[in-house]
C-alpha cells in the first residue's frame, strides 16, 4: 500500500480502539460507513505490524462502495464484523 501526499498535506496518526492478539479493532456506530483516512491509516498500521484490522459496525449499518472496494483490495488484512 502506497500513500502519496501533496506538498500541503500532513500525515496524521490514528490508534485502534482495541488491540487483542493479532487483531486491531476499530469500533464505529455510523449508519453509513465510508472509507476514511482513519481506516487507511489503521490498515497501514495493521500491515506493518503483521496484524488484521477488524471494523465493528452495528447490524443495521450500510457500507459504502468505497469501503467495500478497499476491503476487496486488502483481502485478508481487513474484515468487517457486525454486532
Amino acid at each position: 500500500m502506497d500513500f502519496v501526499y501533496t506538498k500541503h498535506q500532513t500525515p496524521r496518526g490514528s490508534r485502534p480502539d482495541a488491540e487483542v492478539g493479532d487483531k486491531l479493532y476499530l469500533i464505529k456506530s455510523a449508519t453509513l460507513m465510508r472509507l476514511t483516512y482513519q481506516i487507511r491509516l489503521l490498515t497501514y498500521l495493521a500491515q506493518t505490524r503483521g496484524k488484521k484490522l477488524i471494523i465493528r459496525l452495528p447490524k443495521e449499518s450500510r457500507v459504502h462502495e468505497s469501503l467495500k472496494g478497499f476491503v476487496q483490495e486488502n483481502k485478508g488484512l481487513i474484515k468487517i464484523e457486525r454486532t
